[in-house]
């Protein structure tokens, strides 16, 4: 199936989890994918995934949480592709301290920089030539904890990823008009590295029970290939027979530092 033949579409996260299947299912789609992150490694290893498949990809490498960075990283873009017409703000970042009582300014900024700031910059640094062209899907990977807000997940975390939905939804306002739609997908757990994270990190047997990368992958190719008329504002998705959480939620009360 070839419902994204002659899309060029950016992940963010790109190297593992979530942004890996993401850009799995695209290029397979027939998009030409373009994967972004820190580190260069498990980018190319998503590249490599895609061009087995028979897919198109490349990679760069840029700081999601330098503002600067990322508009050299957009110029970059738009200078070699001309437009990005999928855009996916998959990069997440959750600190180990989860509780009110002990987590820093330092773990604020960090978290809110990776998954509202950062995002938000991407987007305006590439939402010109979308609007220029009259077409466009943004999608942010967003969380559950931004749709029921918890002390598993943490203050900051569920705050970053509220702001991240609030945004989206302005955002909706702004360029819909513009033939560009605003995608959040909201995940519960889900069986990526960002679970090694955690205060009280799962074992093999209950992650195997999580949703994997591709069960989020698949809402979001369902999304974007969508006839333009069509636009799916948000989705939320969770477990089929969700976990019993009572043990998490007290080590993130009483986790004090990394």
């Amino acid at each position: 199936m070839s419902t994204l033949q002659g899309q060029t579409a950016f992940v963010t996260g790109g190297g593992t989890g979530i942004g890996r299947a993401v850009a799995i299912d695209l290029a397979a789609a027939g998009a030409k994918v373009i994967v972004c992150g820190r580190r260069m490694e498990p980018l190319e290893e998503t590249v490599q995934a895609v061009k087995d498949a028979g897919g198109t990809a490349s990679a760069v490498a840029c700081d999601l949480t330098d503002a600067e960075a990322i508009e050299a990283c957009a110029q970059a873009l738009l200078a070699e592709h001309g437009t990005i017409d999928i855009l996916v703000n998959n990069a997440g970042f959750s600190s180990i301290v989860r509780s009110v009582r002990y987590i820093g300014a330092e773990e604020w900024k960090a978290v809110m920089d990776v998954n509202t700031m950062g995002p938000a910059m991407m987007t305006r640094a590439l939402l010109q030539p979308m609007i220029d062209q009259g077409r466009g899907d943004i999608v942010m990977i967003a969380s559950m904890a931004g749709v029921n807000p918890s002390v598993m997940a943490g203050s900051v975390y569920s705050a970053a990823k509220t702001a991240a939905r609030v945004y989206m939804n302005v955002l909706a306002q702004e360029v819909r008009a513009f033939g560009i739609r605003s995608i959040t997908v909201s995940p519960g757990e889900v069986d990526t590295p960002i679970m090694d994270n955690r205060p009280l990190v799962p074992d093999t047997e209950t992650r195997a029970r999580m949703m994997q990368p591709e069960d989020i992958s698949a809402a979001v190719l369902m999304a974007v290939s969508l006839p333009r008329r069509a636009m799916v504002s948000e989705i939320n998705i969770g477990a089929t027979d969700p976990r019993d959480m009572s043990a998490d939620i007290a080590a993130s009360k009483n986790k004090q530092t990394a």
